[in-house]
């Protein structure tokens, strides 16, 4: 059998985003495990919704020897830092040579990140580990949904394979095709033809959901052609919040004929640009959501629920802007709770002020992004916890989360859930932890732009997507682009981008 050598390196990077990926941020690992070398991998992501896991587990199956190197992931966010690049590829690389000779190489990575100094992240990650292995063993690499991916990516590898849902309930699985192939490669002893095509448009967050068209269509596209075909595709719809010269959706695969893997690609590729006229996705103001939430939550038993995409924390958000909340506690209405709110001097506050009691607060807006406000005034505290819990949802189902200090405050009958660590409202039990049954609410607001349909959804009488400030605009339009390529256009049929303004 095999010896494969495995690791993890994970960031989706928004450079539009308030505050970086540093050295504390992937050591706390935000809804992931933290920082974890060697031996310790496979416990700590076992049974986890995670690509690693999902490899981890089909190697094993198979009789495969697994050597470990070191899996770090951290929330979206800023640039990560150049120290704890350079920490983390040390720790990878030196493992690496240690451990050799092995027969190949996984690497669960994102396909969005950006360093202070590097665009393409994944791209050095891959040249560093080729670096120590050579070009004949085998590297097979899994990526987000969202991953930018660049020709370096494509090239330095032997094959790709991409998650296939948003929310992104594939994760592990992912991880299992990636054993497949790469089990493929390893018992052919022989290279894989590849193909690769950029798409001409940028995608909003919100309108890249594989619960609806165009995304439903087109997936399902994917799938009947690999079925003809007999090719092994991905198409990802990349992350619209990375000011990077290849940021964009793609579509890319592999396969044992060059010219069959170019028309398979090609031919999906034409699909996906058929569909740009279909990538929209309706925005609410908070009012007019709120307004709708109160006249129809509750029907049949089920809430609504309001999704503050632009303050997602899963896309770079810090998850403490106040747009919807301020509206919320303007009109009051009941049966309403919003979470989580990251904002760690509150939550500890609320500690200090002890559950049944009153205090004058002030919650949010720690992040300074321009035009948004603290909200102040009396709150009940009606719960605390510790922010240990496990999560069980399909996104986030399996982990064990570690959110710090939280609360339960109250105000004008309104309630919000408080985190002192950031992580995107994506699980039921981030609301359950202090109390709070979603099902039996009117409104439940989530910090999030689509993860959270993995669990919440099914529970709802209507999802509405809000627009508050931001650091997440969900028209990527509306961003002050620099460094990306002339010539693509900033959304679906919208304006073509033409260099930075003067």
């Amino acid at each position: 059998m095999a010896r494969i050598a495995v690791g993890t390196f994970q960031h989706e990077t928004n450079t539009f985003a308030p505050s970086k990926a540093d050295r504390a941020a992937f050591e706390r690992g935000g809804g992931w495990p933290s920082m974890v070398r060697g031996a310790a991998i496979p416990p700590a992501f076992a049974g986890m919704n995670v690509p690693i896991a999902g490899f981890i587990s089909a190697a094993t199956a198979a009789g495969h020897s697994l050597v470990p190197l070191i899996c770090a992931n951290a929330t979206p966010s800023a640039e990560v830092s150049d120290e704890i690049f350079e920490i983390v590829m040390d720790a990878m690389c030196t493992d690496l040579a240690k451990a050799l000779p092995v027969d190949a190489v996984y690497l669960d990575l994102h396909g969005a990140m950006v360093t202070d100094s590097l665009e393409d992240g994944e791209g050095e990650i891959v040249a560093r580990v080729r670096k120590v292995v050579g070009p004949r063993v085998p590297v097979v690499v899994s990526l987000d949904l969202h991953a930018n991916v660049t020709r370096a990516m494509i090239d330095l590898v032997d094959a790709c394979v991409a998650y296939r849902t948003y929310p992104h309930v594939d994760m592990a699985e992912t991880g299992g095709r990636a054993f497949g192939l790469l089990d493929r490669l390893l018992k052919s002893g022989s290279r894989l033809a590849g193909a690769f095509r950029q798409m001409p448009y940028i995608i909003p967050i919100t309108a890249q959901c594989t619960l609806i068209e165009p995304g439903v269509g087109l997936y399902r596209r994917l799938a009947e052609i690999e079925t003809r075909t007999g090719v092994v595709l991905s198409y990802c719809t990349g992350f619209p919040a990375a000011d990077i010269r290849d940021c964009a959706p793609s579509v890319f695969g592999y396969g044992p004929d060059k010219a069959g893997i170019e028309a398979a690609v090609g031919e999906l590729a034409r699909a996906v640009e058929d569909a740009e006229k279909d990538y929209v996705a309706e925005l609410y103001t908070p009012e007019d959501a709120i307004k709708r939430a109160v006249a129809r939550g509750g029907r049949n038993g089920k809430p609504v629920v309001l999704a503050d995409t632009q303050d997602n924390p899963g896309a770079g958000g810090n998850g403490d802007t106040t747009g919807l909340l301020a509206a919320m506690l303007r009109l009051r209405p009941q049966g309403a709770v919003l979470g989580m709110l990251i904002d760690p001097k509150a939550a500890k506050f609320a500690h200090e002020v002890g559950v049944g009691n009153t205090a004058e607060m002030r919650i949010g807006a720690i992040s300074g992004w321009p035009g948004v406000e603290p909200v102040t005034g009396p709150f009940k505290v009606l719960r605390t916890g510790d922010g240990q819990f496990l999560c069980t949802g399909p996104f986030y189902g399996g982990s064990r989360m570690k959110l710090g200090p939280m609360a339960l405050v109250e105000a004008n009958g309104v309630r919000v859930v408080l985190s002192s660590h950031k992580v995107q409202t994506a699980d039921q039990e981030m609301f359950r932890h202090l109390g709070v049954e979603p099902v039996r609410e009117r409104i439940v607001a989530v910090k999030s732009s689509v993860h959270f349909r993995a669990d919440f959804q099914p529970i709802a009488e209507e999802v509405l997507v809000v627009a508050t400030p931001g650091p997440n605009p969900a028209d990527p339009a509306a961003l002050t682009w620099k460094r990306l390529r002339l010539g693509i256009r900033l959304r679906p049929h919208g304006p073509v981008f033409k260099g930075a303004a003067a």
